[in-house]
Parts: C-alpha cells; structure tokens; sequence
C-alpha cells in the first residue's frame, strides 16, 4: 500500500546511443607507411599493407553499430517494465483513493451499509452532496517526461479518478430533469443523503410534505432548509437547498445552480450532470419509497436515542425582560448561556459596540434582537434608534413601524441614507445646547429632558468605504456620545479596514460571531476564539461577547426574535408619541422664488422679502425704483445643510461676476436661467438663435452697469458657428467674464460641459452650479467631486461647490425686462431689407444662378436699374435713378479700379453665399457680423462703418 502523497515517476526517455565515429586516423597510418617503406625498398608488396588499414577501419565502425542498437533495445525492454509497474501502482492507489472519497463523502448505500457514518462530524462533509458516480479529477502526483505516447496515456490515466463520488456544494441547490417516478426517485435518494449526513437542529425540512418519508428532520426549526419541490412552483426565498423535480423540457428553476439530466445514454442510471460550466456523465443513486421509509424510521430511532435537540436558540418573548435598574439604563436580554439569560446594557458596557461576523452567522439577528429588548419596557422619550441597513437587505423593515425608530436607512436610497447620518453632527449640537440651557454635564443630569440616541449600523464597512469622511463623523460620535447620550451599535463582516481607533476605543463592549481571520478576532476580543467558532447552520446565532470587565469572551447564543414579539412591543408602544427625528425631510423636487425667498436669513436685506401685496413689481416700476434703492437679490435656490438641521437660500452675492451652471439635458438649466431673468431689473438674453447670439454677445462692451447677461447653452451656440465666429464670440464672452465685476455686470451661462475655450469663460465666473450629468466622469469634468455625482435627480437639484441644493423655478408671469439691442432694432429684426439709395454707387457680390436672379428680379420690381459688372466702365458718377452693378466676386476682383470705387465712396454688399471672398472683395480682416446660412442675408459695407447684416430682396416674398 502507497500514500497518495508519494509521488510516482515515469521512466526516463531512453536516450539515443551515439553514432560511432569512422576511424579514418586509423585508416590513414598503415597507407602513409606503406607509402615510407616503399620509397626506401620500391618493393611493391608493401601496398598490401596500406589495404589493411580501411578494412579495420571499417570493421570497427560495424561493430559500433551493432553495440548501439543492442543499448537500445535493452533501455526499451527497461522503460516498458517500469510503465507496466505504473499501471500496477495507479490502479492500486486509485483504488485507495477512491475508498477514502466515498468514505469522505458517502451516498445513501454507504450510510446504510456502515451507519456509523450516520450523523458522524467529518470535516467539509456537511458542505457537499454525492449527486452520481463517474470520473472526476484525481490528487494522485506522477512525474517524468511523457516524451512517448505511452508515458502520455498513462500521465492522462491517473489524472482521471473513475467511479468516484461527484459532488456539487451543499448550497447551489440541485434540478433532478426526467421523467417523474425517476426523477422523484433520485430527488429522495438526494434528501436522505442529507438527512443521514447532518442531523436534526442542523438540518430541518419545509415544505409541503412532498419529501415523503416521515423523517426527524420535519420537526426541527433550526438549521439550514431543505425542500424538495416541483418546477411548477417558485423555491421559498428562506429555502437554503432546494431540490427541484422538473418535467422533460421545462427549465429549471435560478436558484438550481447543479442539473441532474435523467437519460437512457448510460443505462437506467445514466444522467447528465451540469454545474459551474461544464457537463459531465455520471450515474445516479435512486431510492424507492419503501426503501426511504426504512431508512426513515431508522433515523427517527437514532435521534430519539441520541437525544438530538431541533432547535438550539429561545424566542426573546420567551425570555424575562431586563432590570430596568437606574433611569437611564439599556439593559436588554439578548440571548442564553447555559441557559440563563445574557443580558447587555450599552450605558454600563458600553456607551458603544461593534460587532462582526461573516455573512449568514447572525448579525442582523443579534441587531434585531437587540433593539426589541431595548424598547421593551421604555418609551420612545426615553430611547430612540436610528437604524442604517448598508447591504440592501430588509433587516429592520419589521421595525420601522416602532413609535422608537426614528427611521430606517438603507443603501438602496444612498444618498438620503448619507444625509441622514450627516444630520448626526447638527444633532451633536442640539444636545450640547439643550444641555448648556439646563445646566448639565451630562444627560443623566438633564432629568429626561433628552433620549437616549441609539445608531444602529449593519454593515457599518460598507458605509464608510462608500463615504470614508464618515469616519471623522462617527469618531467624534464615539469620543462626545457617552455624555450626550448617543451610542453607537456598529456591525461588520470585518475589523480590519471597518473600524478605527477612535471608534475602537470608546467601544468596550465586543461581539464577535465566527470569522475567518484570526487578525479580526484579535482586533475585536484580543485572542483567535471567533475563528474557531463552527460554521455549521446548527450554530447559527452563536456568538462571543466581551465587555470591559470581562478577563475572557463568554459564549452566547442569540435570541431569536419573531413577528408576534414586534407586533406585541408595537402595540403596547402605540399610545406613545414618536420619536423625534434627528434631521429635517430632504428637499422638495420643486420650490418657487417666493419659497426660496421665505428662508433668506434676516441679514440679507428687506428687498429679499417677497413682494408685499398689492405694491406694483413690474418691470418698469422695478427700474423706476432702482435708483433708490439696492437692487433686489438673486435668489437661485434653497441650500440643505444636514450638518446644522436646517435649510438656508441661496442668494448671489453683491458684486458677483457671474455663475456657470453645467448639466445634461433634462436638468434644469434653462429654468434656472429664467429664474434669474425673473427677478433681473434689466437683462440680456442670449438664446439659441445664432445671429441674435451674436449681435448680443459683441454688444456686451456697451453694456450698463446691472445688467445680468443669460447665456443659455453656450456650448451648444459656439459649436453651431462657423469656427471663426464661434472663437470671435467666446473671446468676447470671455472678454465680458473677466470685466463683468469691475463693470457691475453679472453674467450666468449654462452647458451641457465646460471644455475647450468655453472653459476658461467658466473659470473666470466665481461661482458653479453642477446639475445631474449622465455619468460621473462628466460630473469630474465640470469641477464636482467624485463622490457628489448626482443621478436620477428631479430637474433643478444640483451642487453649489459641495453644498446640495435645489434651484427655484420661475414663478408665473412677471420677470425682468429683456435688453434692447445695441443697434435699436428689435430682436425679430435683426436684418432689415437692402435699400438702394440714390445718387452714389452701389455694388452686389453674388454668385451666379438662380439665387443672382431672384435678387436681380426683386432689385428691379422695387424699381432699381440694375446692370452687370460687364456692362459697367465707371461705377463712380452719380444717378438720379438707383442704380446697381452686379457681379460674381471673381468679376468684381478683375474690375479692380471699379471695386475700389465703390468700396471707398459707395455701398459693397456682398451675399453670404460669398462669405469665402468677403474679405478680398471687402479688403477688410474684421469678422463681419454673423449671418444664417440659406435666410437670403448679405453684408452691407460701407468707408469707415462697421459692416452690417442686410436682406436682399427676391422676386418671391420669404
């Protein structure tokens, strides 16, 4: 018999037995002394001895040949033998391999054939169910060189280990596919197997009965949960193995990670089994109903001998409630220990506790446990609980109805959960103030005048990895909270990288459930114990606690805690007022100028009070008042700030440049805009016409002081404009941001982003506004911090630096008035129709073709002589009837001595459709005014005025 652990080694390949070598040196002497002996005796018999010398040469290089073939053959012979005696070895330590699996790891025959296996603890056996026989991947080690195709096949045969257990993880849950009787067949041979493997209070059965046997494990109501369905039906979500029967050709069920496919491919037992990826053969165990409730009452009679418990915890409503003691004492019962009551009191033990545990070990249980037997016995004015669940499970939804919890927080609202929490630092200093006014050191010496604060945390890690500036936060809570009367109950599935030493040190009392790293035992309890907790069902809910005073953890197990004991202490706590609330509702989605106003704190002056009744607020009366008195504030929005419990506006400062707001479509952008215009004395609107945007734009020079400039999607605008324009228009933006405080001017703009040169016009407007943009590298982009994404926002909530706030809406009607032009015209009539005048010379730039035409028949219907450049030797002379020369700019510039004429004492207008050769036929550099491409524009020039934008006439009115 070998160990497994003995490595096996093929033979080594057999080498190939050097060539001999010709002796040729050999050969050669005898010839060169027959040559010597026969120039001094010139007999010719000496060349008989030079034929001596090549024959034995060769004959010594046969003989070579026959020595290496013979090597050969033996070191053949040798390695055969040796693979023949692996084969032996693999076979026998196969053998043994597979004895040591199906002892490991039993089916139902080999419990029933050696049942002192039943119920026996064997490492990692609870953790595995035999769902077949068949090949699986064999640990025994063998070496060498598989240089031949026989040291290959043998390599590959002891790789394979055949008719082995095949196993899947107790908890992926197993679908038996087939036909029904055996299917059903196979699905009870797969729930013995469990029930012979662990017992009851282990292991315990639900479902409807269809499981069949009347087995023990029907009556326990602890352990892990084992059902035995049909595919017809969901699985119970509290199921922790489901066995799942499914007709031929229905899918199985999500949560069956293994499938169990009944085929006629093997024989009656052969099947197909799926799992992790990969399909294997294998050959199921099936048992009979008779044969089941054999096996059945033999289970019943080993648990009724071994006295077997089903169920290992109590029920808190079965256990007494705590001493109530001092006044201002938390005692709770939270478990048994030899079955006495365990009772924890975070004044005395505490003022605060961690707790950890890996996932499943009962945490959430302990937490629920914990904050029900607090509430028992005590009003919601002498305890209250905020409860933050950060792994989006439901642990304290049963609990949220309690008149005691202030609320439930989860990570699946992230952002109100963070704001909650935040609110904490403002409720620091509501107690410090309540307890300064009554003259108190503490809250024990405030006589009732506050509750006691209980933050409940599970997956407290969680929480502060997504938010690590509450680490300061809870540190503080944990150095100030014994005095204030705030405690912190802080879970965790870790120590390390979770709790701090600010934290630790002001948290005596431990709990730790079973962990995995020693170093987190240590960490919370000072010695490795939790590792060695079991990790089996059975032990669910036991825990190790360490206060203070301890010298050592004692062992508890956790009370369980039930609906019927929520709705009891529910209904006995319903007469009582609820808990106040340690932090004001999160912002409305909408708010008005006239609620924003209504929160403007009393230092910002009268005019921000609304508008009293009946006074007029127009825009004119707005501006006959404005030379006696300060303009009125422009309030854009109500700022929350959890930190101080209070909301507060937002008002622009006096003497402000400006603001930028960034944000994606949908986000309020322009609505922030009107708001501002709302309240504007005078304002100039720049909007998503392109040529008012630019008159506008270029006027800004001229603009007075008061004067509040709206850009409204300025990236949008500079990107529509031809590239000259659009950098001509963004330097004059920018111009007018960096002028705007010492001009007395305020210019706010928006964007869907803030890059390329519109950037530094962004950068030199003081303040920023960043609304919900579609991911958070465009939030980071726009100046926002990385934390502070805001998604699936109403319009209108935004950032303003880190502070969160929600921008007003326009109130209905009123708003301010909107700037004249520069030039006087209206905004409708930003390109007058071309007037000829008589009496100087007038010249058009137009292409050829049906647009030339159209202009030359609308020229001639409004009684203008018009001729072509052809035609013309001297544009100079006056007319008395209106006259124009037309012509194609490459014309114009061949008849240079009549284009200078006309440029230096006429009118040159020139089509937009000739914007390329504006500036040789103009010999101007300056940017004309912009022009929209297909509006029949043109550019009217004249000596020493700036060009203007005309419209040419045609024939048919547009």
């Amino acid at each position: 018999m070998h160990d497994l652990d003995d490595t096996l080694r093929l033979p080594a390949s057999v080498p190939e037995p050097p060539r001999p070598v010709l002796p040729l040196a050999a050969a050669l002497v005898p010839v060169a002394g027959a040559a010597v002996l026969w120039w001094l005796t010139a007999s010719p018999t000496v060349w008989w001895m030079a034929a001596l010398g090549p024959l034995m040469a060769a004959a010594s290089f046969l003989d070579g040949l026959r020595g290496s073939r013979r090597t050969r053959r033996r070191a053949r012979r040798a390695a055969a033998a040796t693979l023949v005696r692996l084969t032996g070895a693999i076979e026998e330590r196969h053998e043994a391999e597979r004895r040591r699996a199906w002892r490991r790891t039993p089916d139902v025959a080999g419990y029933v054939t050696d049942p002192d296996e039943i119920w026996r603890v064997v490492p990692g056996r609870d953790e595995l169910l035999v769902v077949g026989r068949g090949e699986v991947t064999s640990a025994l080690r063998i070496e060498g060189e598989t240089t031949t195709r026989e040291a290959r096949a043998l390599r590959g045969r002891a790789a394979t280990l055949a008719d082995a257990p095949v196993v899947v993880p107790v908890a992926a849950g197993v679908a038996v596919v087939g036909p029904a009787l055996a299917a059903a067949a196979v699905a009870r041979a797969l729930l013995l197997q469990l029930c012979l493997a662990q017992p009851p209070g282990r292991l315990r059965l639900a479902g409807d009965g269809a499981h069949g046997p009347a087995l023990p494990h029907a009556e326990a109501t602890a352990g892990i949960v084992v059902s035995v369905g049909t595919g017809d039906r969901p699985v119970p979500a509290d199921v922790d193995v489901p066995i799942v029967r499914v007709a031929p050709g229905a899918p199985p069920p999500p949560r069956c990670a293994a499938v169990l496919t009944l085929d006629d491919a093997g024989g009656v037992d052969g099947a197909r089994l799926d799992h992790g990826g990969v399909s294997r053969r294998v050959r199921v165990e099936a048992v009979s109903r008779e044969q089941a409730a054999r096996i059945a009452a033999m289970l019943a009679a080993r648990a009724t001998t071994l006295g077997h418990r089903v169920d290992g915890a109590a029920w808190v409503d079965e256990l007494p409630v705590a001493d109530r003691g001092a006044a201002s004492s938390l005692g709770a019962v939270v478990g048994t220990t030899a079955g006495d009551p365990v009772v924890l009191d975070l004044v005395d033990d505490g003022p605060h506790a961690v707790v950890i545990g890996v996932t499943g070990s009962g945490k959430s249980e302990l937490l629920t446990t914990w904050i029900v037997g607090m509430c028992r016995g005590r009003t919601p004015q002498e305890v209250s609980f905020l409860l933050v669940d950060f792994k989006g499970g439901r642990t304290f939804d049963a609990l949220a109805m309690l008149p005691h919890v202030t609320g439930v927080l989860t990570d699946l609202d992230e952002a109100r959960t963070v704001r909650a929490v935040d609110s904490l630092r403002a409720e620091v200093r509501h107690r410090e103030r309540v307890l300064r006014t009554a003259g108190a050191r503490d809250i024990d010496e405030a006589r009732g005048l506050l509750p006691r604060l209980v933050i409940v945390v599970d997956e407290y890690a969680a929480l502060v990895g997504a938010h690590p500036d509450l680490h300061e936060l809870f540190a503080d809570l944990a150095a100030r909270g014994r005095a204030l009367g705030l405690h912190l109950l802080l879970a965790s599935q870790r120590a390390s990288g979770a709790f701090r030493d600010g934290v630790l040190a002001n948290a005596p009392l431990r709990i730790a459930f079973r962990v995995t790293d020693a170093a987190d035992a240590r960490t919370i309890l000072g010695r490795d114990d939790a590792v060695h907790l079991s990790g089996a069902a059975a032990a669910r809910g036991t825990a190790l606690v360490r206060r203070a005073a301890d010298s050592a953890p004692r062992t508890v197990r956790v009370a369980r805690c039930g609906p019927a004991a929520i709705d009891a202490l529910r209904v006995a706590s319903a007469d009582h007022a609820p808990a106040r609330r340690p932090w004001l509702p999160p912002l409305p989605e909408r708010i008005s100028i006239a609620e924003a106003r209504a929160v403007v704190a009393p230092d910002v002056g009268t005019d921000a009070a609304p508008t009293a009744a009946g006074r007029e607020d127009s825009p004119a009366a707005r501006r006959r008042r404005s030379d006696r008195r300060a303009p009125v504030p422009l309030v854009l929005g109500v700022v929350d700030e959890p930190d101080r419990q209070r909301r507060s506006a937002l008002v622009l400062d006096a003497g402000t440049a400006g603001f930028a707001v960034i944000g994606g479509p949908g986000s309020g952008r322009s609505s922030l805009l009107r708001t501002v215009a709302a309240q504007a004395e005078r304002c100039v609107r720049v909007e998503g016409d392109l040529e008012d945007a630019w008159d506008r734009v270029m006027a800004l020079d001229g603009a007075p002081p008061g004067t509040v400039v709206l850009v409204d999607d300025a990236d949008a605008i500079a990107a529509r404009l031809p590239p000259d324009h659009a950098a001509a228009w963004v330097a004059a933006l920018e111009r007018a941001a960096r002028e705007a405080r010492s001009r007395g001017i305020v210019i706010a703009l928006t964007a869907s982003r803030a890059t390329g040169p519109l950037g530094r016009v962004v950068d030199l407007l003081p303040g920023r506004a960043i609304l919900a943009l579609p991911t958070r590298a465009d939030h980071v982009a726009a100046g926002g911090a990385p934390g502070e994404h805001l998604r699936d926002e109403p319009p209108g909530r935004g950032r303003w630096g880190s502070r969160l706030v929600q921008f007003a809406l326009p109130d209905s009607g009123g708003g301010g008035e909107d700037a004249s032009r520069p030039d006087g015209t209206a905004s409708g009539d930003r390109a007058p129709v071309w007037r000829v005048g008589a009496g100087e010379p007038a010249g058009l730039v137009i292409a050829d073709g049906p647009r030339a035409d159209a202009v030359r028949a609308g020229l001639t219907a409004s009684g203008v002589e018009v001729i072509p450049i052809a035609a013309v030797a001297d544009a100079g002379s006056a007319q008395a009837v209106p006259r124009v020369v037309l012509g194609a700019p490459e014309d114009w510039l061949a008849q240079w001595r009549l284009l200078g004429t006309t440029r230096s004492r006429g009118e040159l207008v020139v089509d937009a459709g000739c914007a390329a050769e504006y500036r040789a036929v103009t010999g101007r550099r300056e940017l004309p005014p912009y022009v929209a491409p297909g509006a029949g524009r043109a550019w009217s020039v004249r000596a020493d005025t700036p060009p203007r934008r005309v419209a040419l006439p045609t024939g048919a009115r547009r």
